[in-house]
């Protein structure tokens, strides 16, 4: 069996990694490209949303590359990502495509149920291995956690950009290649040296704070939202980005209870006020973790989803209310193949300027109380 999955931002490295610990023959998909989506959108229900036809694309390059399997997530509630992988199995299908289709429900707050559905798929590898496996993964993913944070933190600080992205390629590089923890540790701490050691922007030793909000795959797969996280850096911008590998995991596989990653189960509360119930996808972490920047004095937040995601479009509706109680700018951004990088930059950069106009007329200090009514700074 040789298995592939989808492509969703630096995710494959861990992925990658515990399938071939489990004995898997692994086939990675491609980096996400404009191939990619036009195989997706060639062969997908023109209605369906972005994640599922850059996933469709994923499916057939692996496929030309070999792949025979396709290991995918399932889901419930009311977000269509629980009909991701039935539907593109019809698709495949329909294409005369031969394969397996390995469904993997998400057991919430349940890690042995993973491990007795991971067993299930046929490995023969002993529960030591798996174990193994997942420790290994684990440790990658914070890897990388790190690393992109290193990354969201000197890119609008340092002078070099394209060199601070180069150092940060060649760590994410590293920790793929890695076969064991040991290394990792080493590889992190290098890339965080090397960034340290860059020459600082003097005019921006102080940028703006932007949070990054929203469903899951657009916020971490940078072709999903064209170099979203890229271009604030370089439009001198700090990302703080509310979704991580290691909190979903913690959160949605662990309840939140691992001291050592990152969690939203405590920043849920922030959400009451305005959004009580369950929406779906991350429509009610969405809200929260806006309401809780607002609260850290971030200087903004941006919404990310793709077209038509309707826990995001309740969390949208929601986020007006916390604009103007809050007192924090917020903008929705919505991606399919129809966007263009263009307009996608010069949304960004007219929303740093208002934002940075604002910290200039009414200081730090005095901004939440004199910003008024937020829905004119609003951008939808």
């Amino acid at each position: 069996m040789r298995i592939t999955f989808p492509h969703m931002g630096n995710s494959y490295i861990a992925i990658s990694a515990l399938l071939k610990e489990l004995g898997l023959t692994v086939v990675v998909p491609p980096p996400c490209s404009k191939r990619t989506l036009e195989l997706g959108v060639r062969y997908s229900p023109e209605f369906v949303c972005l994640p599922l036809k850059i996933n469709l694309g994923n499916y057939l390059e692996a496929m030309d590359r070999g792949a025979d399997a396709i290991l995918m997530a399932g889901g419930w509630g009311p977000c269509r990502f629980g009909y991701y992988a039935q539907v593109e199995r019809d698709i495949l299908q329909d294409m005369g495509r031969k394969f397996n289709m390995v469904i993997i429900e998400a057991p919430d707050s349940n890690l042995l149920s993973l491990l007795n559905q991971v067993r299930e798929m046929g490995i023969k590898a002993s529960w030591l291995q798996v174990w193994s496996g997942i420790r290994l993964a684990w440790e990658k993913l914070k890897a990388i956690d790190r690393l992109e944070s290193e990354q969201h933190y000197w890119l609008p600080r340092v002078i070099d950009k394209g060199r601070c992205e180069k150092i940060v390629a060649r760590g994410l590089k590293s920790i793929d290649e890695c076969s064991e923890k040991r290394p990792l540790t080493g590889a992190v701490e290098k890339v965080s040296h090397e960034l340290s050691s860059l020459a600082r922007d003097p005019d921006n030793q102080h940028p703006i704070r932007i949070g990054l909000v929203g469903e899951i795959y657009t916020l971490l797969e940078p072709f999903a939202n064209y170099d979203l996280e890229r271009h604030l850096g370089r439009l001198g911008a700090e990302v703080v980005r509310s979704v991580t590998l290691t909190q979903w995991v913690n959160d949605h596989l662990c309840g939140g209870f691992l001291p050592s990653a990152p969690s939203l189960h405590n920043t849920l509360s922030f959400a009451r006020p305005y959004l009580q119930y369950w929406v779906g996808g991350h429509g009610r972490e969405t809200v929260a973790s806006t309401v809780s920047y607002a609260r850290q004095e971030l200087d903004g937040v941006i919404q990310v989803a793709p077209l038509t995601c309707m826990p995001e479009i309740v969390a949208q509706s929601v986020l007006i209310r916390v604009q103007e109680v809050e007192g924090i700018p917020v903008m929705t951004m919505y991606f399919d193949e129809h966007a263009g990088e263009a307009g996608i930059i010069t949304r960004l950069e007219a929303f740093l300027d208002m934002i940075r106009w604002r910290k200039s007329k009414m200081g730090d200090t005095n901004a939440q109380n004199l910003f008024g009514s937020r829905r004119r700074f609003s951008q939808h």
